[in-house]
């Protein structure tokens, strides 16, 4: 729709009286007088932003332009709206010429017009972009006036510079442009802040005008137009003296269609953990703003961007530019970047793919205060199929050039370090993006941005003995994900006493053997959002082993908070985190001044029961025991036999 309306307000200012644009003006009144040719004429643009005034209702279609300077109306109302940046250039098309004939000339008619004298070698590329090629359609009764010129009638050209602009108004666009520069047109100054721009002492003449430089936030130029120094004054919204005057100093109010590309980067834990994603390359297969890993985990970033219109040369991009920055704790794999365009946001409909080895675009790095920064930055490869490519924008008729509205993904891989420069708990990992992009008028440029936050936590095990003698060197802990089904391997920091995750394994035999320090702590950082079992799995002798597993939950919750991005352009939550032990809440620990970082437990073994004891005492009890028996016995047998001998 907007496309539309810029069209029929192109036309509009073209048909006004002798090709003017939407015009106001400053001249003596000339009433009945011919032009003055010791004159000189002025062009005076204005630019605004249409779809800006559009949006806030300010630009109401049904003005009429006059030729009447109309400085507390148009430039009263859109002065808010003005363009900064953008280039005219102008090139004289035609001298003015008045032209007579008469049945005595052997002419069919009796009459007097104005006709538009356009010199056969240095307009030849300027009819042929209107299809007027080789004086098609000239008024062939004046060619007798000039043999180096073709004549035309005023009708004519209005009607063939509107039906080639209906017909593919890019191709229009880009010949007009082309034939500016060839020509040795004369650029205008940048427009200013009032967006205003003028240029003064002009022989007269009908003139060419085309946008051939634009800022950053122009995705459309206005159509080429036509303008005669002098024109004739015209009624309008706030003028009523039309066909009285002769125009000298003539000002025209174009207006630009805006708009900016947008910017998001999400992230996710490259494996295909429960929750996290189902394992697809897609771009909304579990990449979000927020996410966690563990320590040694490999995390897959994206950068989706929708590229911003491209309607002719003037609209291209020059500079498309990603600065992504890690914060320390998280690094690039480096040598992996991707970009894919494709025609949905969704990523389903791929058109073109990129690697770094196709010299479309260069990927850098370099280590700041922050952590890492990977600079994407566009080649003039590729920024030519950006402009020009063929592959989406090719019927007839088109209004945009090369890759304009498509989505743009890019992606890479980063790795969660495993040592004290993550991040542990609510701070978060943030990871910025900043796009910059610009278009022909190269001083002018913007910028958005956004970010995500990689999350990961720990645990804090104090390990104690009931009677506080115990060996803690005897003692070993499992850690087993029951949630992605894994065992956790880590590796410890003597100096520090903490042990980092840095891998997972399928098997028991494997995990590592988590071994209090001398002070009791079994720290493990480096832990995913999720639920864990500690097994105790020995402790030192005479001490009882747990009957059963720990079961340690780590979750994370939404908050109120929003992520502090580069221009605060794009909002999202943040996440804070909570852990309960045996499903008992506990208050989780800071670390480094982020809160809820780890989970906190203690394991205390007990003594084991006695055995009774079979020491030299029991032994001696048993054998005086044994001997007494024995001369019991003994005694008896020598009794028994007496009495048998008396009897």
């Amino acid at each position: 729709m907007k496309t539309k309306i810029m069209k029929a307000i192109a036309l509009c200012l073209a048909l006004v009286l002798c090709f003017g644009s939407a015009i106001s003006v400053s001249a003596a009144e000339v009433a009945d007088a011919p032009i003055d040719e010791s004159q000189k004429g002025s062009l005076t643009i204005f630019k605004y932003d249409l779809t800006g005034s559009e949006n806030a209702g300010i630009w109401d279609s049904s003005y009429v332009s006059t030729g009447v300077a109309d400085e507390s109306g148009v430039n009263e109302t859109m002065k808010n709206y003005a363009l900064e940046g953008v280039e005219y250039s102008f090139v004289k098309v035609a001298d003015i010429v008045q032209f007579t004939e008469s049945t005595a000339d052997n002419r069919t008619d009796n009459h007097v017009e104005v006709l538009y004298a356009i010199d056969k070698v240095q307009g030849a590329d300027f009819l042929k972009a209107l299809g007027l090629e080789n004086g098609a359609q000239r008024y062939t009764n004046a060619d007798a006036l000039d043999s180096a010129k073709y004549f035309y009638q005023s009708d004519v050209l209005i009607h063939a510079l509107s039906a080639a602009l209906t017909a593919n108004s890019t191709v229009v666009k880009n010949a007009m442009e082309q034939y500016i520069a060839a020509i040795g047109g004369t650029a205008m100054p940048l427009t200013d802040s009032f967006g205003k721009t003028k240029a003064e002492n002009l022989a007269l003449g009908l003139y060419l005008i085309v946008e051939t430089k634009v800022p950053e936030n122009v995705v459309s130029t206005t159509d080429p137009f036509l303008i005669s120094l002098p024109m004739t004054s015209v009624n309008g919204t706030n003028a009523t003296d039309g066909g009285t005057r002769w125009v000298y100093d003539v000002t025209v109010y174009p207006k630009n269609q805006t708009g900016d590309p947008t910017l998001e980067k999400t992230l996710r834990e490259q494996a295909a953990d429960t929750g996290k994603n189902n394992g697809t390359s897609g771009i909304t297969d579990g990449f979000a703003h927020t996410g966690t890993a563990s320590g040694g985990d490999t995390v897959e970033y994206q950068i989706i961007s929708t590229l911003p219109a491209i309607t002719s040369e003037s609209t291209y991009l020059t500079t498309y530019t990603f600065v992504d920055t890690l914060s320390k704790g998280v690094t690039y794999a480096k040598g992996d970047v991707v970009l894919e365009f494709f025609t949905d946001s969704t990523g389903t409909d791929s058109v073109a793919k990129w690697t770094e080895a196709d010299g479309k675009f260069t990927a850098s790095y370099n280590s700041v205060d922050a952590g890492e920064t990977m600079t994407i930055a566009m080649t003039q490869t590729g920024l030519t199929e950006i402009n020009t490519s063929k592959a989406v924008y090719s019927a007839a008729g088109m209004v945009n050039s090369g890759y304009p509205d498509l989505t743009l993904r890019s992606t890479y891989a980063a790795k969660l370090d495993s040592d004290n420069s993550v991040a542990y708990g609510d701070n978060g990992n943030p990871n910025d993006v900043v796009l910059t992009w610009k278009r022909t008028s190269t001083n002018y440029s913007d910028m958005l941005a956004d970010d995500c936050h990689l999350y990961t936590y720990g645990i804090d095990l104090t390990k104690k003995f009931s009677d506080g003698n115990g060996d803690f060197s005897k003692v070993e802990f499992i850690l087993h994900n029951e949630t992605d089904n894994y065992y956790v391997k880590a590796a410890l920091n003597e100096s520090e006493g903490v042990y980092y995750v840095n891998d997972h394994v399928a098997n028991e035999a494997d995990a590592t053997h988590f071994i209090p320090v001398s002070s009791g702590k079994v720290v493990v950082k480096g832990l995913e959002d999720d639920t864990y079992c500690i097994t105790e799995v020995r402790t030192d002798n005479g001490y009882t082993l747990l009957k059963e597993d720990i079961e340690v939950v780590i979750s994370q919750a939404e908050t109120a908070a929003l992520c502090d991005d580069v221009d605060g352009s794009v909002e999202h939550h943040l996440l804070t985190a909570s852990a309960k032990v045996d499903g008992n809440p506990v208050t989780m620990l800071e670390d480094n001044g982020s809160a809820n970082a780890e989970a906190p437990l203690t394991v205390v073994n007990t003594r084991g029961f006695d055995l009774p004891e079979t020491g030299d005492n029991g032994t001696m009890m048993f054998t005086i025991v044994g001997i007494l028996l024995m001369a019991g016995a003994a005694g008896m047998i020598v009794l028994t036999l007496r009495k048998k001998r008396n009897s």
